[in-house]
């Protein structure tokens, strides 16, 4: 079993971060350094997974009400409220399915629930596909609540999981 802990996200982490998100940029949007520090700066919540040699993976997610430019916010924000928008969750390949993903979850839900808020909500591409994705979201509760066509021609399942 890995052993990792998670915590607030640090400026220090940054470099990690950015590297994690390029790993992952075909299921995530691009980020540089001043979009990470802008979205850090409005994330309601950021954590990282620390594992032995560092950081592992984060999650960065957004409340309602936060005045987010992404489209797929912003699909959100027109028709749920009281919701927090999982942004961005990944963990590096050699670290998947060691329990990593359900704890960023379970913090979220926990976050989300402390804060008041009834909805966690977020998307998963279906054009390209990211079956992995679908899949863990679909055993953790996320039902489809609608689809959407991006400006890049990427298909995303909007999903949305009711915590209280």
């Amino acid at each position: 079993m890995v052993e990792f802990s998670l915590r607030e996200y640090e400026a220090s982490d940054a470099a990690a971060v950015l590297q994690l998100n390029a790993e992952s940029v075909a299921v995530l949007s691009p980020m540089d350094a001043d979009r990470l520090q802008l979205l850090a700066g409005m994330a309601s919540l950021h954590l990282v997974a620390v594992g032995p040699s560092g950081v592992i993976g984060f999650l960065m997610a957004f409340a309602d009400g936060t005045d987010y430019d992404s489209v797929n916010y912003r699909w959100f924000a027109t028709r749920f409220k009281r919701f927090l928008y999982l942004d961005r969750m990944v963990v590096t390949a050699p670290f998947r399915q060691a329990g990593v993903g359900r704890a960023f979850h379970a913090a979220a839900v926990q976050h989300a629930a402390a804060a008041g808020l009834a909805w966690i909500v977020g998307e998963i591409d279906l054009d390209p596909p990211n079956p992995a994705s679908l899949a863990y979201h679909e055993r953790l509760g996320f039902v489809e609540v609608g689809r959407q066509t991006l400006p890049s021609g990427k298909v995303v399942s909007m999903r949305a999981r009711r915590i209280v």
